[in-house]
């Protein structure tokens, strides 16, 4: 039962506000990029194991109050922020954009409350692999973009918190059903947050609940804006030609997460069996079930790098290298030799040589076929393909872009 001030709150929105109605046409807002690098490359290798350890394992991602032991800062990695606006009159927070959970929260230092913010008092919490936030229930204004407001939102303020220090809080985009157990009523009943995107799509906001997103791969000199994020649909302007879906997975750990089928080769050679694993633009590289990874190596030739801890290939024989093809629904996306590379200009950021070639895939720590997801697409293959993540209909889509074939790195 909601509690007296609740319905009061209830009531006077019900008077005074109505949702604005964006009708059939999708909104798009920028996003900034940010790329850390506080200790070489230790965390941005740690950060990316511990997501990936989190992303298997049910345990990790369903307590309310936990302590996390992080010896590092967990600031090494890819992240694109979204200016989301709390409250009314909002304050803008800058929330880090993650594919791969679902709630939303901002520090408790930096919340401002407004007259339209009401808390429940009910305990959220939530372990990422990189760290956790732990804090209240609110329910307040959420603004994501111009006509995109939510009303009554359920977020996070988060009273402890570790990693993610460059960003005053977390936007989750991935699927509402990573959000159970991370909320418990006064009843003691565990509960799904919506989403923001969910909201949106409840109130009448958007028509549809999908969302693309748009990334660039990196350049020297960095650019702010490098990234764009879609509601209640897709931007023909960001993609080539359609796009092309395929069906979510509905079993086993990747149908918790946005999960696909993908059978993976390099060359003419099988890498990887059509198997399930997900796209995540919380995780920085491309990682492989140890067998995938293990047949990449060998088929590229590429020895393990103690000084960074990349593969790395001589630079004679990158002009040797492949296309990486990920065999998805009726389509082959191609990882060009060049989009399997970390970017040169910024080799020695991660303890490396100028000139050397790294590849930016790293191994899961089990094989294939033995429960969990066997691969994950993170950021380096979103910054080749536009996604789309279709909630209505249960499927994920991908398409070209200008930058799939780019050679920047």
């Amino acid at each position: 039962m909601f509690p007296a001030a609740l319905l009061a709150l209830l009531l006077v929105f019900s008077i005074i506000e109505s949702p604005v109605k964006a009708g059939d046409s999708p909104i798009s807002v920028p996003l900034t990029s940010r790329l850390h690098f506080s200790n070489g490359t230790d965390n941005l290798l740690e950060h990316d194991r511990t997501h990936v350890k989190a992303l298997k394992d049910p345990s990790m991602r369903s307590q309310i109050s936990v302590n996390v032991p992080l010896t590092n800062d967990y600031r090494n990695y890819y992240g694109h922020s979204l200016a989301v606006g709390i409250g009314n009159p909002p304050t803008t927070y800058n929330l880090l954009l993650d594919s791969g959970s679902a709630n939303t929260w901002v520090r408790a230092s930096k919340y401002v409350q407004t007259g339209v913010s009401f808390c429940t008092g009910q305990p959220v919490g939530l372990t990422y692999g990189s760290g956790f936030f732990s804090g209240t229930e609110w329910l307040d204004y959420v603004t994501v973009g111009p006509g995109l407001t939510v009303i009554l939102q359920s977020i996070s303020v988060a009273y402890e918190t570790a990693g993610f220090n460059d960003y005053d809080g977390i936007i989750g985009i991935g699927p509402v059903a990573l959000t159970v157990g991370t909320l418990r009523d006064l009843d003691f009943r565990t509960e799904p947050i919506p989403t923001v995107t969910d909201s949106l799509v409840g109130q009448g906001t958007i028509s549809g609940n999908v969302l693309g997103i748009f990334f660039e791969p990196y350049t020297s000199p960095p650019s702010e804006i490098t990234g764009q994020i879609t509601f209640g649909g897709t931007d023909p302007t960001k993609y080539n030609g359609n796009i092309e879906y395929a069906p979510t997975v509905n079993t086993g750990r990747s149908g918790k997460f946005w999960g696909v089928n993908s059978r993976i080769t390099y060359g003419n050679r099988e890498i990887l069996r059509s198997t399930d694993g997900i796209v995540d633009s919380g995780t920085t590289f491309i990682s492989l079930a140890s067998d995938a990874y293990q047949n990449y190596q060998l088929a590229t030739g590429a020895r393990y790098d103690s000084a960074t801890t990349f593969l790395a290939i001589p630079q004679r024989k990158y002009g040797t290298l492949h296309n990486l093809d990920f065999h998805i629904g009726e389509q082959i996306y191609s990882l060009t030799p060049n989009a399997q590379i970390w970017p040169r200009s910024l080799n020695t950021k991660i303890r490396g040589k100028k000139g050397s070639i790294y590849l930016v895939f790293r191994d899961r720590g089990r094989p294939s076929g033995q429960g969990g997801s066997d691969f994950c697409l993170g950021y380096v293959f979103m910054q080749r393909f536009y996604v789309a993540y279709d909630v209505t209909n249960s499927r994920v889509g991908f398409a070209t872009t200008a930058f799939t074939d780019a050679t920047t790195n």
